[in-house]
């Protein structure tokens, strides 16, 4: 399987930004695959996520949570060496301001990551990761959260390929070795499902959407789960 160090190894890390960071989940990534940094900043809106950000890098100084708008980013023109986002895109009410700022803060010569799951080319038990998180997202959306389904493969290469990125490389990040119906997989799942089944009482489509529950509780049971393939692509500006 390929490792975070085979796919960032070689990459210059110098000074690092994260782009809705939540709690960090990327930056255990750049942690693992970068060789060397001078500095991690994760960036998000919420601070839902910072206390666990916080702890989970504890022992990393030179990375760091800022509250802060991705649209409209305080930081100086070419003042980051890479720039990446994982898994938000799809988060975003407006991606193109996103990515215009994440192009503006990054140097001449960085490189520009994404890394974000698609629904399409997927096995049948990927497949239920799938349908899974667009449940979620449709529970957000009814909640008045942004989260939209999560694009195809091509359109995720259509959104990364812009003018300013050159030598535009991809790798599609998939693991299949677990049994995709482990006994405590599926009964984690399956409490994840029910957890969100109480949450919908009330809300527009709410019927619909206890459908959906049901038929992903029955499904992780029946087929089965594995995560999603993610299309990871790195360009430099």
């Amino acid at each position: 399987m390929t490792s975070p160090k085979d796919i960032l190894g070689n990459i210059p890390g110098g000074r690092v930004l994260d782009v809705a960071t939540g709690s960090g989940q990327f930056i255990g990534f750049l942690l693992e695959g970068l060789s060397a940094f001078d500095e991690i900043v994760g960036i998000d809106t919420s601070e839902k996520g910072a206390a666990a950000f916080a702890e989970n890098f504890k022992e990393h100084p030179n990375v760091r949570f800022i509250k802060m708008d991705a649209a409209k980013m305080d930081f100086a023109d070419a003042s980051f060496d890479i720039v990446c986002i994982s898994n938000s895109l799809h988060h975003m009410p407006d991606l193109q301001p996103v990515l215009s700022e994440m192009l503006r803060v990054l140097k001449p010569g960085g490189h520009f990551i994404v890394a974000e799951m698609y629904r399409d080319h997927q096995t049948e038990t990927q497949m239920t990761h799938v349908l899974m998180h667009h449940w979620w997202g449709a529970i957000d959306t009814a909640k008045g959260v942004v989260h939209n389904e999560t694009y195809t493969r091509q359109q995720m290469l259509e959104i990364v390929s812009r003018p300013e990125l050159q030598e535009l490389t991809t790798r599609d990040l998939s693991d299949l070795s677990d049994d995709p119906k482990d006994p405590e997989t599926v009964k984690y799942l399956t409490n994840v499902v029910d957890q969100y089944l109480t949450r919908i009482e009330g809300l527009p489509g709410e019927a619909a959407l206890r459908a959906r529950g049901l038929e992903l509780r029955q499904r992780v049971e029946e087929i089965g789960f594995h995560s999603a393939t993610s299309l990871l692509v790195i360009g430099k500006k």
